[in-house]
């Protein structure tokens, strides 16, 4: 039977690429965005993380769509940087709850699926900028760092399910938002990756991939460098 996998913010960037990459390994894929963005061969529906009757609707949605959801990846976020000592409590929150929070709400509703299969993966996109820190992403930074919480908690709470759950960790991607960066910055940003250049989405992508698979299944609990080194496994 063909295995249904979910993934959030799948409409664009890293998101595009693993529902892309999850499509053309066979599995049925579903995407959530907040305005129903289509992606060849998936089920797009329509999510807000932030608002619970909205998730709840759109994975019951795929579920009778689709079948049970049996693979996830935890990957919409938003990023609103700010220095320290101008970040306001709402500047924080907010990244907070979509990125944190809203990653627990889509995990907590799709588990029942996985416990009754048996069966369950999940991956949660986080960032590099989670282990090593970025100057005027405090916000960004604790909501990709919790994400290692939630996946070594599931591992400790549902490990003896068949049930695995990892955090994927992005350096910098050659995505539409870092190539609208002056050239002189990305150049300074690639100064500091030991690989020298950026990633392309399709390695986040074959990442996920390979954690989703069978043959990932004794890997659980951990995080998943793809960042060229720069965080040096931290």
């Amino acid at each position: 039977m063909t295995k249904t996998a979910l993934v959030t913010g799948g409409n664009r960037g890293i998101g595009k690429a693993i529902a892309e990459r999850l499509v053309s390994d066979g599995y049925q894929v579903a995407i959530t965005s907040r305005d129903g963005t289509e992606v060849a061969g998936t089920l797009a529906v329509v999510a807000d993380l932030n608002q619970p009757e909205s998730l709840d609707a759109a994975v019951s949605e795929v579920e009778s769509k689709l079948g049970p959801i049996e693979l996830l990846v935890a990957n919409a976020g938003i990023t609103n940087d700010q220095l320290l000592l101008r970040m306001s409590d709402e500047d924080f929150e907010q990244v907070i709850q979509t990125n944190l929070t809203g990653t627990f709400r889509v995990v907590r509703r799709v588990i029942r699926s996985m416990l009754k299969a048996k069966h369950g993966r999940i991956v949660l996109i986080g960032s590099v900028v989670g282990s090593i820190g970025s100057p005027g992403q405090v916000n960004y930074s604790a909501s990709k760092s919790g994400l290692v919480g939630i996946a070594r908690s599931i591992t400790q709470e549902l490990g003896g399910k068949n049930i695995t759950a990892n955090v994927v960790a992005p350096g910098f991607i050659n995505t539409d938002m870092t190539a609208s960066l002056p050239e002189q910055t990305q150049e300074d940003y690639k100064s500091r990756i030991p690989a020298g250049r950026f990633a392309e989405p399709a390695e986040v992508a074959a990442t996920v991939s390979f954690l989703v698979g069978e043959e990932a299944g004794y890997i659980t609990g951990a995080i998943i460098p793809v960042d060229g080194g720069l965080g040096m496994g931290h």
